[in-house]
């Protein structure tokens, strides 16, 4: 069933979201639901991959064990409980996320238990500024492309005439017509940075647009595949009239997203065991694989790998008879990203009414954004009206491995103050710290390494915002679509209709400009050629 996106009033508007031109793609016809004795599945790894493919396989009838090391669910969008010094619980969690538009199939897993998305608020500005006193905003910017990249250029002041005149537009082609996985053949062997030194984008702008995207990926741009860079532009500016706006969770992740999911999986029959790590994998003698937990030992029809990379290059590393060789190699090869540092500060006075719920920001030393939760979350909120502080929390990407750790953290504090002078006098009440290292990297010349949804072994799938689609996602939409394509991969075995999916227009939406990227590429072939 298509569901109207929320606000929508009109009658063309029955679709995941306001982008007439967002692409379907329908599932391989098959039964409704399992047929005769379910297929037993373990997913391994509750992050939003494990659970997408958890709920479709759980839906169509198939047995699910959901394992998962850590006590909650969620993965990297996880939250847990914390205690204050003033003896109140709070929720923890790693960091921002934004759920944006084009985030079709997310919202469709997120649906399942909140149809109409009112667990989502939407913030009402993405803000830049950088050290320099520039500010960006895409408040303003018109959604339907070529319109939200012209209009974006237009109302920044990080723009400036004579910059643009230095630019070269023969350089920019490949980002009119963004297709997967061409856009790999054509800019995987390419760094971010060096592509924007080729296109001469302007340093300022560099800064506030497309350095934000790289930081998404907790990715210094020198380490960046231009490919994934190039992706990015295509989902938000190019390729999509869903625009940058994005919502939040208005209540902290486990109350408003996967408490609730892990109440339907439970309805419809799957196992969810927290707290329990898979150790090994192995075929069994009568075709399907045992999963060994720290627990017990269960045989399973069908596997989801729904890990981090250092969880999935680790469990492979142990399993000496899963896949074959090549594949094995390959996923030893995967890197994570940097380390990245998030501090949630309680403060005992609020900050400045007029600061945003969510602030990206430039030129800060390690500081790259800055949420006042209190903006849109109910649990800050009712702190904040309880004792009047703030609930503020700092994002440090792509933080030099051997940075020490409590220096990292004064610093952040210190950027804080340089951005919101009212904190310099507040008093942090409490704060909580979370270091973690288990990002992927999608290094230079890595698209061939990362793995596909299919293995040698059709009983194993693999899933995650690290996977090979073929598709134009990123982060938390590559890992709920290929969650389901994991899911539809196992059903197909059975006969069974998995998910349909939706992405954001597969290419180019304007004919000229993609006409235009076709006539650029083909004299680059050409050079080469002579």
């Amino acid at each position: 069933m298509r569901t109207p996106h929320r606000g929508a009033g009109h009658r063309g508007a029955a679709r995941r979201g306001r982008d007439r031109r967002a692409r379907i793609l329908p599932a391989r016809p098959g039964a409704p639901r399992v047929q005769g004795t379910a297929p037993s599945v373990a997913v391994i790894g509750a992050g939003i991959a494990g659970l997408a493919a958890a709920t479709v396989l759980a839906e169509r009838g198939a047995a699910v064990t959901l394992y998962e090391k850590r006590p909650y669910l969620g993965g990297r969008v996880g939250g847990w409980p914390t205690r204050l010094r003033d003896g109140s619980t709070a929720t923890m969690s790693r960091g921002f996320h934004a759920f944006f538009r084009q985030y079709y199939n997310l919202r469709g897993l997120l649906r399942r238990t909140d149809p109409g998305l009112q667990r989502l608020t939407g913030l009402p500005d993405y803000p830049l500024r950088h050290a320099d006193g520039l500010r960006d905003s895409f408040r303003h910017v018109p959604r339907t492309p070529p319109f939200s990249a012209l209009g974006f250029v237009a109302l920044s002041p990080s723009f400036r005439l004579a910059d643009l005149r230095l630019m070269d537009p023969v350089a920019a082609l490949p980002l009119l017509d963004v297709r997967v996985p061409e856009v790999y053949d054509r800019l995987d062997g390419t760094g971010a940075h060096d592509f924007l030194d080729a296109v001469r984008f302007p340093e300022s702008a560099r800064h506030l647009a497309f350095e934000v995207f790289s930081r998404s990926f907790f990715a210094d741009p020198r380490e960046l595949s231009a490919a994934e860079m190039a992706l990015m532009f295509h989902i938000y500016f190019l390729g999509s009239a869903e625009g940058l706006l994005f919502d939040v969770p208005s209540a902290p992740f486990p109350d408003a997203l996967w408490d609730p999911l892990a109440g339907y999986l439970t309805r419809h029959h799957a196992e969810v065991r927290t707290g329990t790590a898979v150790e090994h994998i192995a075929p069994a003698p009568d075709g399907g694989l045992v999963v060994a937990s720290d627990r017990d030992e269960r045989r399973h029809d069908g596997v989801v790998l729904a890990l981090d990379t250092t969880g999935l290059r680790s469990l492979v590393a142990r399993c000496g008879q899963l896949g074959d060789a090549p594949w094995r190699e390959r996923i030893g090869r995967l890197r994570t990203a940097p380390p990245f540092l998030v501090s949630r500060l309680w403060l005992d006075r609020p900050v400045a009414p007029h600061r945003p719920g969510f602030l990206g920001t430039s030129g800060f030393g390690s500081l790259d954004n800055i949420s006042v939760l209190e903006r849109y979350e109910d649990e800050a909120a009712r702190w904040h009206a309880r004792t009047g502080g703030s609930v503020v929390e700092l994002h440090a990407y792509a933080v030099p491995p051997d940075a020490p750790r409590d220096v990292e953290e004064k610093r952040l504090l210190g950027q804080l103050h340089r951005v919101c002078p009212e904190t310099r006098t507040a008093r942090v009440v409490d704060a909580r710290h979370a270091w973690h290292d288990d990002c992927p990297l999608f290094p230079v010349g890595g698209y061939g390494d990362r793995p596909t949804v299919r293995t040698p072994d059709p009983r194993l799938v693999v899933a995650g915002d690290l996977v090979r689609t073929g598709l134009p996602v990123a982060l938390m939409e590559r890992a709920a679509t290929s969650g389901f394509l994991a899911a539809n991969a196992l059903l197909e075995q059975w006969g069974v209709r998995g998910q349909t999916l939706w992405t954001v227009p597969d290419r180019g939406r304007s004919a000229l400009l993609r006409a235009l990227a076709a006539r650029g590429e083909g004299r680059r072939e050409g050079a080469g050629g002579g």
